[in-house]
């Protein structure tokens, strides 16, 4: 899952991406208004954490230029404590949630779950399909009961599989999710970790639709 972290404060940003990247998240950073409505608006995030106080531009702007421009990904915000009619706003602007400042890593990563599993119209943490589920917040992948050993490259592909199951999921939707902003993004790469999933889940689980993408197959 690919998520964008806006706090122009270095040591909070730093931490709060560390975190979320230790947990299997793909975290993209910005540090001003600019630079993080460019990039809500040309990549494809999961979910932001977006500070208001943003140098150049403010959070409330970034966030209400990216809904007037049809940008619906879950958007969590961080407040300073007493600034309620901050939170209001945020609301009002289109927030899906907020968190005051200071706060404990692990509500901020419960509160970006809870806000992925609603975006996707989920109830739990986990993902099935037939044999096979994904545990989200345990990064714990089974098939039939039995634990499979995954890279973190595999889980990520394999979460945005599932989280569109039956659906065509192209490269570049698939890249975006696997790479950071900056990495490099190479297709070969990903075909090589979608043929280690194959050899890892019953055969014709994932479909190739050429020139389109992957799909993997709905089972009840």
């Amino acid at each position: 899952m690919h998520l964008l972290v806006v706090e122009d404060e270095p040591t909070l940003n730093l931490q709060i991406a560390r975190s979320l990247r230790a947990e299997g998240y793909v975290v993209d950073v910005a540090v001003n208004g600019r630079d993080a409505l460019h990039l809500g608006n040309e990549e494809s995030f999961d979910a932001v954490v977006l500070d208001l106080g943003l140098p150049q531009l403010d959070g409330l702007s970034v966030l209400r230029e990216w809904r007037a421009a049809g940008r619906a990904m879950p958007v969590l915000i961080l407040t300073a404590r007493g600034d309620w009619h901050e939170r209001v706003t945020g609301i009002d602007a289109g927030a899906d949630d907020y968190l005051v400042k200071p706060f404990h890593m692990e509500e901020l990563s419960a509160r970006l779950r809870a806000l992925i599993r609603r975006a996707a119209g989920q109830a739990g943490n986990e993902l099935r399909n037939g044999p096979l589920s994904l545990d989200l917040r345990s990064a714990r992948v089974c098939l039939d009961g039995q634990p499979l050993t995954l890279t973190s490259h595999e889980f990520r592909v394999l979460a945005c599989l599932l989280r569109q199951r039956g659906e065509v999921v192209s490269r570049a939707t698939l890249a975006e999710h696997v790479y950071p902003l900056d990495a490099e993004r190479d297709s070969n790469t990903l075909e090589v970790f979608v043929g280690r999933l194959r050899k890892k889940l019953p055969e014709g689980m994932i479909e190739t639709l050429r020139g389109l993408g992957y799909r993997l197959r709905a089972e009840p």
